[in-house]
């Protein structure tokens, strides 16, 4: 099941999912372009969203309003759901309306191979330049030799005292994980890192727990900021 957590009142950009993207708001445009791939349910934490989520006919719950993270409200969806332990879940950010269905389709068969063996969770990550590394809406991911997460930032890494001779790594805000998995996450106490950093995926990089990547090549845009709507409307072209 995908499950898009939909947060009201953003940090960054205030209430920035009812902002129009192909003539609907921003989290209906998101669970309309996955929907082909899985079963799609919106986790909102405001009656007036769900009400849109219902008149488009997305299956919704409501959920508190005063979680840390993204990945906690979908644990208590999944709670809200009676979902099974060994479920499958892919959590999608409500402000991904661009990504393309086929690259969700690959990362829910590559999720539920590698989760299957040696993984915690998984997620994903597109080649960047190093100039759009320096911009720190755009979070980097650094990996080991067998696609493992070693490290998520903010900063740009890693840092350049030589010439880097690969591509720079953007991590796209999708994951997937077991129910039982997402229950074990939202036990752990938020580390510091976590706090530092303003990213949810560290906590389980502080507790030893292993995240595997797998490389896209996508167009798709984050909208974390109202710069990156504007940028999103002209690219695309609506």
């Amino acid at each position: 099941m995908i499950i898009i957590p939909a947060r009201l009142k953003s940090t960054r950009f205030a209430e920035k999912i009812l902002c129009e993207i192909k003539g609907v708001p921003m989290f209906i445009a998101t669970a309309k372009q996955v929907s082909s791939v899985d079963e799609v349910c919106i986790a909102v934490d405001d009656e007036r969203v769900l009400k849109i989520a219902k008149d488009f006919n997305f299956k919704a719950v409501l959920t508190r309003t005063n979680h840390e993270s993204g990945t906690d409200r979908i644990n208590e969806a999944c709670e809200i759901l009676k979902l099974k332990d060994d479920e499958l879940v892919i959590n999608v950010q409500a402000d991904e309306p661009f990504i393309e269905s086929e690259n969700l389709a690959k990362f829910r068969d590559f999720s539920k191979d590698c989760l299957d063996k040696d993984a915690f969770m998984a997620s994903c990550y597109k080649k960047i330049t190093s100039k759009a590394a320096q911009d720190p809406n755009l979070v980097k991911v650094v990996c080991d030799n067998k696609g493992f997460a070693l490290y998520f930032s903010r900063a740009k890494i890693p840092y350049e005292r030589e010439e880097y001779a690969e591509n720079f790594k953007g991590h796209l805000g999708i994951y997937a994980y077991s129910v039982k998995a997402l229950r074990e996450f939202c036990k752990l106490k938020n580390s510091n890192l976590e706090k530092a950093e303003k990213l949810e995926q560290l906590r389980a990089i502080e507790n030893g727990k292993k995240i595997k990547m797998l490389e896209i090549s996508t167009q798709s845009i984050g909208i974390d900021t109202k710069e990156d709507y504007e940028k999103a409307l002209k690219i695309f072209s609506f």
